[in-house]
């Protein structure tokens, strides 16, 4: 195959394909695309002759250009195109949907696709996302140019080269490259729930698939507690109460706290039975007390530990817990004797006792303490986490900075993420 090198789809959809002999076989009406070995490849040419539509395999194709297309022979060997349910077209599937710019964390608008060879195959570069190629669409292209330099400006080009996108249909999405998949699983969770908060529900699903479960919980979780439910409540039950597993047990407690009765109770009956509990705990507590916004994992150490033995301590269940800037001391019984930083730990030498360098000088809140006195013990004495001690005194959880300070973010902020239908 000659005469093809870099070329957008808008500038040969609906070109005259010819035959050797120059005879009209129609007009290109699309093409099928297949995941390739590097970039996404076309399979084959669909063109269109009256109500006939035929299918033409790339091998097949002789000359491939802005002005015509040519088929090897006379054309005869063509076949009528009978559609298959799971293929995908470019100009249907492809063109003018919605795409995750995984290296700008954004969903954008496809306009145009510029198409170039590779070992002889043809396939897709680069997505075209700009003003530019809605404008090549149209055929205003290069009167959009001529105005722009009559006022001493440039026209834009915005592409996305293809390894960087991620589609959101999900037949679609099999023609996304390793490099994308990697990027997405990589991004920040409140950038992917920034993503979701602005698809379809049934795209939804193909982004949550293309992310491992933890992943996927931590982006879940950054949603407003409105589109969290509905997400949720549309994934099969398996899959959500896997995620609701990977995930810290507050934040899980959040989650299921906002759905009906009857269908968190069937999650958590998926659940591991020791995590469920745990869930289970912390969903018994008001949403705007203390308990309701502590995480019951801690770091916690026997006032008898040297110091080597609480590190190791620290290392055996960090991987675990999310904070672990302090480790509290606790009795037997889980009674609060102190806390040590993480700090402190590392700095002093490794045969002392933890009782000696700890600090019993400790503010702790209540399970039903309300979040205004939370902040402001936390704000006046600079605390990352602050205890929350049960109705007998025992250690019951901590609610950590972070968690406080979402509830008094300004609205403005936290509704910034609203979904789009």
């Amino acid at each position: 195959m000659v005469g093809m090198n870099e070329l957008f789809l808008s500038s040969v959809l609906g070109k005259t394909v010819i035959n050797e002999q120059g005879q009209e076989i129609g007009k290109l009406w699309d093409m099928i695309m297949v995941p390739g070995e590097v970039i996404p490849e076309v399979s084959h040419l669909l063109v269109k002759k009256h109500k006939q539509i035929f299918s033409i395999p790339w091998q097949e194709i002789s000359l491939f250009t802005h002005v015509v297309i040519s088929v090897i022979g006379d054309g005869k060997q063509i076949r009528n195109y009978v559609s298959d349910k799971g293929e995908i077209l470019v100009k249907r599937d492809i063109l003018d949907k919605q795409i995750v710019d995984v290296n700008g964390a954004k969903v954008v608008r496809i306009n145009d696709l510029k198409l170039g060879s590779h070992k002889n195959l043809l396939g897709i570069f680069s997505a075209d996302i700009g003003l530019r190629g809605l404008l090549r669409r149209l055929g205003y292209e290069l009167v959009a140019d001529k105005i722009a330099v009559t006022f001493n400006k440039e026209l834009p080009t915005q592409e996305i080269s293809w390894e960087y996108v991620q589609p959101l249909e999900q037949n679609v999405s099999r023609l996304a490259l390793t490099m994308a998949r990697e990027q997405m699983a990589e991004m920040h969770p409140a950038d992917i729930a920034q993503i979701i908060s602005n698809i379809s529900h049934k795209q939804i699903q193909t982004v949550l698939d293309s992310l491992d479960t933890e992943t996927a919980g931590e982006a879940i979780h950054e949603l407003e507690p409105e589109l969290r439910s509905q997400v949720i409540s549309q994934l099969d039950s398996e899959q959500a109460s896997d995620i609701l597993e990977e995930m810290e047990a507050d934040e899980a407690a959040d989650v299921l706290g906002d759905l009906p009765e009857e269908k968190a109770k069937e999650l958590l009956g998926l659940m591991d039975i020791e995590e469920a509990e745990e869930i289970q705990e912390l969903m018994e507590h008001e949403d705007d007390t203390a308990g309701g916004l502590m995480n019951n994992d801690f770091l916690s150490i026997s006032p008898d530990f040297t110091v080597d033995e609480a590190l190791s301590q620290v290392k055996l269940l960090a991987a675990d817990i999310e904070t672990v800037y302090y480790a509290y001391v606790v009795d037997e019984k889980e009674n609060l004797l102190g806390v040590v930083s993480l700090k402190e730990l590392l700095v002093t030498p490794p045969t002392s006792l933890v009782a000696e360098i700890m600090s019993d000088n400790l503010k702790t809140v209540k399970v039903d303490s309300e979040p205004e006195d939370i902040l402001e013990l936390i704000a006046k004495y600079n605390l990352i986490a602050i205890p929350v001690l049960d109705g007998e005194g025992k250690m019951a959880g901590i609610v950590t900075v972070d968690d406080i300070l979402e509830m008094f973010l300004p609205f403005a902020l936290k509704r910034k993420r609203q979904p789009k239908y």
